[in-house]
């Protein structure tokens, strides 16, 4: 860890010792209901979040954009000083700061709640940090990059009082309120089988690169990068493009791949209907491995989850699909056809569901002729309150400001959701059929893998460890 050791900076915060709680700020009494936010990671989804945090409203035929009156950005950090430079352009007020830990120690009477946008593999060093000083936090999915991070989250943003939410805006959607509201009306009859899919990694054009030897060859650090930062809590290696700013999603010391991005979204629905939990078994299908083993994500997919009796819900079967790789369709689904890109589908005995895009937001009944536009037309009991304008952003702002109720995707929910998620990155990564106690928190089957469930950090990033005492 360079410039500032962690032992200095929790000395200088006075947040060294567990025991000693920070309570959040209460927006609803102070700043005149403005709140301060600092974001960590400017850039790709980070300047997706901080103008989902300024935006009121946006017309896109106009791209006209009204700003949210409750909102301040305060700060902006990001390891690379030419994203600093480009977004300090459109958001002049803020200050700009490389190392997270030196923005919060000069800035931390000022920082109401901090967005993390950066890598996966950071993510927790990061929110863990913002959350010892009483700060809300809104984290990029996935939420962290093992279980143990996940369930550790969970237990600090009950210990530290924070409002907390997970980015997978679909969960504020109208169309994953249906969802499970149609399932708990009984429309759809008990669901014992799932499958969903997403068309990537896209090797060519999207967020992935392969490299042409392993390890890659080392590289000039870029002079306007921190590459000791950036890696973070990960292994020390030598600078190469193919991780950093954008390829490193496909590299499991770092990302998660196509399932740990997408899966918050796209089984969002199920997981909150069916109430899913943990799996108790995660069993790759098929793989097509062309390079790296255990190192590099796969180009092709399957995986088998199997969710154990849960009440009186019945066990479910759920299959992930990527790479181009599809469900076959069965005539009894009444499905004409799939949407390739991604989607989901889930099967129930009186009747199938489908959403027409990666997203739960556009969730479709399978009926025959026209009796789907009677269905919509003469609607159903709705029981699940709506989020105001289907804005996680506000969502997240008006829980901070006391304006509205607490997030439906906090860490309590999403970090489940996101724990369902990284099982099955597991079982691709290793290619091996995982059996997992999730009281437990182990795998029984093969327990040399049980290293993953809570990963070794460099020196200087140890966070959270007193929470489990």
């Amino acid at each position: 860890m360079k410039n500032i050791s962690r032992r200095n900076f929790l000395k200088n915060t006075g947040t060294a010792a567990v025991g000693a709680m920070v309570l959040p700020n209460l927006m609803s009494c102070s700043r005149n209901g403005i709140v301060n936010v600092a974001i960590v990671g400017v850039n790709g989804r980070g300047k997706g979040n901080w103008l989902g945090m300024i935006t009121e409203s946006y017309d896109r035929k106009t791209n006209e954009r009204t700003l949210n009156p409750h909102v301040r950005i305060v700060a902006l950090c990001d390891v690379n000083k030419e994203n600093l430079a480009q977004t300090s352009e459109k958001l002049p007020g803020a200050k700009t700061f490389q190392d997270f830990r030196v923005m919060l120690d000069t800035m931390h009477r000022d920082i109401d709640a901090v967005v993390v946008s950066t890598p996966d593999h950071t993510h927790f060093a990061i929110t863990m940090a913002a959350m010892e000083m009483g700060k809300h936090v809104y984290v990029e999915k996935p939420l962290a990059h093992n279980v143990w991070q996940l369930r550790t989250l969970k237990k600090a943003a009950k210990y530290y009082n924070v409002v907390n939410q997970l980015g997978n805006q679909g969960h504020s959607t109208d169309g994953i309120r249906d969802i499970k509201e149609w399932y708990d009306l009984g429309i759809l009859g008990e669901v014992k089988e799932v499958h969903a899919w997403f068309h990537g990694p896209d090797f060519i054009t999207g967020s992935f690169r392969k490299p042409q030897k392993y390890p890659p060859v080392g590289q000039p650090i870029p002079e306007h990068m921190d590459w000791d930062l950036w890696l973070g809590p990960a292994k020390e290696r030598a600078y190469n493009s193919i991780y950093a700013p954008r390829f490193w999603r496909g590299w499991y010391e770092m990302g998660n791949g196509e399932l740990g991005d997408w899966a918050c979204h796209t089984l969002d629905a199920p997981y909150w209907a069916l109430d899913l939990g943990s799996p108790s078994v995660i069993e790759p299908e098929h793989a097509k491995l062309s390079m790296l083993p255990h190192q590099y994500v796969t180009d092709e997919s399957i995986l088998r989850f199997e969710f154990p009796q849960r009440g009186h819900k019945p066990p479910v079967t759920m299959r992930w699909y990527e790479g181009g790789m599809l469900p076959v369709l069965k005539p009894e689904w009444n499905i004409p056809k799939l949407n390739k890109t991604g989607g989901l589908i889930m099967v129930g005995e009186k009747m199938t569901l489908m959403t027409t895009t990666p997203r739960p937001n556009n969730p479709v009944l399978m009926m025959p002729g026209g009796e789907w536009e009677e269905f919509k037309k003469k609607g159903w009991e709705q029981t699940i309150p709506r989020v105001p304008g289907q804005n996680q952003y506000k969502e997240f702002i008006n829980a901070i400001r006391g304006a509205g109720p607490m997030p439906g995707s906090d860490f309590e929910y999403g970090g489940g959701l996101t724990e369902m998620a990284l099982m099955g990155v597991m079982a691709q990564r290793f290619n091996r059929r995982i059996e997992f106690d999730a009281a437990n928190m182990k795998i029984t089957n093969h327990p040399e893998l049980n290293a993953f469930i809570k990963e070794e950090v460099r020196p200087g990033w140890q966070y959270g460890e007193k929470l489990w005492k």
